[in-house]
């Protein structure tokens, strides 16, 4: 991997470093200098998608699912009954969602514009959440067994919707066959799949300290070929007939292989992305990463990151509502006095994103809320739920919908919003949704084009993706606020007179002047505008040009 950066002579004294963080006059860290590797791209396919996240017990109930008998761990729950989110019930009540369910449904995502289904995990556990696998060698028979999840994978391919599913490689659950062998039995061949405190093991390290996840224990050479290595791995199974997942979410990633000592992170995330592209080449590699991402992500195991850092909190902390209820995720406080500027939400987008290669900041997932945080609508309106959806298909990355905001549902914490889904209702938001899935469908510079940044304010950021034969201009705002720009700042080319928006939402108009576009907000609004070519730039007008770059570039980064 090769890191770079730009210096930028421009005139008159002044001097310019371009890096992954932007444009300064002082010279930037190595840290975030841009980089290029050679390691192979993630599929070509994975950037084309717009994500739909399916926690399963919540999404859709078969008439299967009433003949199923509960679990002894689970408390059975109607449809309609209030979500139980703290307390030791919470993992315990089970709302009898399943795979053929979210089969039956299929017709709704397509209509949303979804092509690729991320099901958090589908194993037998003693949760609701499935996050404590007693095996991973099975369906949980509660979704309706390993028949079901081969008839929804193909009757989403039918459809042309792939499918991923979650993997737990920092940890299983106490109640894992694995486990079971190994506690209180050293002579078993599982004995070293786990961190022990104590010869009898009886005492052992539990992820978080959580005693219902021992931790997995990546020394262990039998458990890499059992779980990761090769074609009859757990990692393998999956993605080959006659399942046919098209590639995995990783849970905890950040933390997988790493205890006191040891950190085997690499040679994990190396070990299953080499065994995928042995069984399953083309499939697509997902990881979480809570926190600051890029020491994990040059493109050598995971494809691309599902972190918090470059997209959803900077996003939290511009758009929310101006309150004072605390809301933590990861033990981060979202609460900020007074909210952010849309200049650092531009700022963090790009500290959080800016030492991974391209390949990997282009497929990262851009996601608003998923089961682990609270719904943004609990703590933002309708329209600023519409400017965050806008952000999340136009920046790099992959935009993600978490089941259930097509519907506005809230939620005041990662528990409550694990809401069922209200079938019975409209889904007030869906036509938004679809009309942006579309946009970016349609638009190459939308799914794989570079960034440049034109402006970012108090309350509002303007940034166009461009290819050299396609390119939009995004302009996003929080209230009602204004901007102007130069038109050299779009370096050869304009916005089409004669082409309307490709979305709009609240009242954002545009006005043209020979030499500048001015953008009037109304409120929270976003817009997507294409932009086209104009004729070769002459010598002068391509000095002039690079002077209003320069102007955006200053406006972008003050």
């Amino acid at each position: 991997m090769t890191s770079y950066r730009f210096l930028l002579n421009a005139g008159e004294g002044r001097a310019f470093w371009l890096n992954g963080e932007g444009l300064d006059e002082v010279e930037p860290l190595d840290a975030l200098d841009f980089r290029a590797t050679t390691f192979p791209a993630p599929p070509e396919w994975a950037s084309e998608q717009t994500m739909y996240q399916i926690f399963p017990d919540r999404f859709a109930r078969s008439e299967a699912a009433a003949n199923r008998p509960c679990p002894a761990w689970a408390i059975t729950a109607s449809w309609d009954d209030e979500v139980v989110h703290r307390g030791p019930d919470t993992p315990r009540q089970l709302f009898g969602g399943d795979l053929d369910g979210v089969a039956e449904r299929l017709d709704h995502l397509e209509t949303l514009g979804v092509t690729l289904i991320y099901l958090t995990p589908f194993f037998p556990a003693q949760s609701n959440h499935r996050y404590d696998a007693s095996t991973f060698g099975r369906v949980d028979p509660l979704l309706g067994g390993d028949e079901a999840l081969i008839r929804l994978v193909q009757a989403a391919h039918a459809r042309g919707i792939r499918v991923i599913g979650d993997l737990t490689t920092n940890h299983t659950g106490d109640a894992h066959e694995w486990f079971r062998a190994a506690r209180g039995n050293p002579s078993a061949a599982e004995s070293d799949f786990f961190y022990w405190n104590d010869e009898a093991q009886t005492d052992y390290v539990a992820w978080y300290g959580v005693p219902s996840l021992p931790k997995l224990n990546w020394n262990s050479r039998e458990l890499r070929r059992r779980f990761i290595e090769g074609p009859d791995s757990v990692v393998a199974k999956w993605l080959l007939p006659p399942y046919g997942l098209d590639g995995w979410r990783i849970d905890v990633a950040n933390m997988t292989g790493r205890q006191g000592e040891d950190d085997l992170n690499r040679l994990v995330q190396q070990t299953v992305r080499r065994t995928m592209d042995e069984v399953a080449p083309g499939s697509v590699l997902f990881a979480e990463s809570t926190n600051d991402s890029s020491r994990d992500f040059d493109g050598s195991g995971w494809h691309a990151p599902m972190s918090y850092s470059a997209f959803t909190r900077p996003l939290w902390h511009w758009l929310r509502e101006q309150e004072t209820r605390p809301v933590h995720h990861y033990g981060i406080p979202y609460e900020q006095t007074p909210a952010a500027s849309a200049e650092s939400f531009a700022r963090a987008f790009r500290r959080f994103s800016a030492p991974m290669p391209w390949a990997v900041r282009s497929l990262a997932m851009n996601a608003i809320d998923t089961h682990d945080t609270p719904r943004f609508a609990d703590r933002a309106d309708t329209a600023a739920q519409l400017v965050a959806a806008g952000l999340s298909f136009t920046l790099p990355g992959t935009p993600v919908i978490f089941a259930g905001d097509e519907f506005a549902l809230r939620g005041s914490d990662g528990e409550a919003s694990r809401t069922p889904l209200p079938w019975t209702s409209d889904a007030l938001l869906a036509p938004e949704y679809a009309r942006l899935a579309a946009a970016r469908a349609a638009s190459p510079a939308l799914r794989t084009g570079g960034l440049r940044w034109l402006h970012a304010g108090a309350d509002i950021v303007a940034f166009v993706r461009e290819l050299e034969d396609s390119a939009e201009l995004v302009v996003a705002s929080r209230s009602g606020t204004e901007i102007s720009l130069p038109t050299t700042s779009l370096a050869g080319r304009t916005v089409d007179e004669f082409a309307p928006p490709a979305v709009t939402f609240g009242e954002l108009t545009l006005d043209r002047a020979a030499d500048r576009l001015r953008w009037r907000a109304s409120g929270p609004t976003f817009g997507i505008w294409p932009l086209r070519t104009t004729a070769a730039l002459s010598a002068g007008a391509a000095a002039e040009a690079g002077t209003g770059r320069r102007e955006a570039f200053e406006s972008a980064h003050a």
